[in-house]
């Protein structure tokens, strides 16, 4: 499977298949993030789903795959220090602001930086149409925030700092976007990368909520359980996705088309959990698809 990434690199199978990725990336993170909401508390579900990646991914990456050439350890250093940033800073937004406000915020802002990360770190270039197309995708995006921000009342008080905190979550989303692409493509293995990073992302969570688990006790633990390794498969099939992307091909490209994932959160909240869609939400959803298709035909 390796040898076969490999060779697929820099041709247009390549740019094809990360292409498939980024998309099912963007639907399967759709999924990961519903799986965070719901009954339970979504930081011990967070940490169910980090601690089951994690516990599964060891041995696969002391057995399995190559052992990580000695550079890169200072990579996974980095690596988890910008995704613990990214994820207090969203646990941050998330006590202070609406979810469906700041949740386009962090997606919209991040396509944004990346492209413009990309070019700084990696030299890609993207085409006047190309960036708008980033413009109408990011712009349609943030149009969910500036209409739910219109119609929900709870937490209005506390909804400029969780704005400001939103687009710094969204800026890292970048940083740990491009740094992971960095990452991958530093090693001979990208297997190798990707089952460590699952182990050493996996720390964070389940450390900052251990008290809260204790106090759970079986009955409480069993269905977060149960989640967590639910959400363990999807964040393999949507991380691992996106972050292979960027190894085929362009990074700008693969972070842009995976933010359609907010697309397919709205398509599913209309079409499994039953949400009234407007004509607003609509035309939005529209900007969102039509931006996506001009990043990748304008190339």
């Amino acid at each position: 499977m390796s040898d076969w990434l490999r060779a697929l690199e820099g041709t247009e199978a390549g740019h094809d298949l990360a292409l498939a990725l980024a998309l099912a990336a963007a639907v399967l993170h759709a999924l990961f993030g519903a799986l965070q909401k719901g009954r339970h508390d979504p930081w011990l579900s967070r940490a169910a789903i980090d601690a089951t990646y994690g516990l599964i991914a060891l041995p696969f990456a002391l057995f399995v795959v190559p052992w990580p050439e000695p550079h890169l350890w200072p990579i996974f250093g980095g690596v988890f220090l910008i995704h613990a940033g990214y994820k207090l800073l969203q646990a941050a937004c998330y006590d202070r602001g609406a979810f469906t406000v700041v949740y386009p915020v962090v997606r919209g802002t991040g396509p944004l930086v990346t492209v413009v990360l990309s070019g700084l770190v990696f030299g890609e270039h993207f085409a006047p149409g190309q960036w708008l197309g980033v413009a109408c995708l990011s712009g349609g995006i943030l149009g969910f925030a500036v209409w739910n921000l219109a119609h929900v009342q709870q937490g209005r008080e506390t909804m400029v700092p969780a704005l400001w905190l939103a687009a710094a979550t969204g800026v890292l989303v970048a940083a740990y976007t491009t740094f992971d692409a960095y990452g991958i493509r530093a090693t001979a293995d990208p297997f190798t990368f990707l089952a460590w990073f699952f182990v050493i992302d996996s720390l964070l969570m389940p450390a900052l909520t251990f008290r809260r688990w204790r106090g759970l006790g079986v009955a409480g633990v069993l269905p977060l359980l149960q989640r967590g390794l639910l959400g363990a498969f999807t964040a393999y099939a949507s991380f691992g996705s996106i972050m292979l992307a960027t190894r085929l091909d362009k990074v700008g490209e693969a972070a842009v088309l995976r933010e359609t994932s907010t697309l397919f959160a709205a398509l599913i909240g209309w079409w499994v959990l039953g949400e009234k869609v407007g004509r607003v939400q609509i035309a939005l959803m529209m900007a969102i698809a039509a931006g996506a298709v001009m990043v990748e035909m304008l190339g």
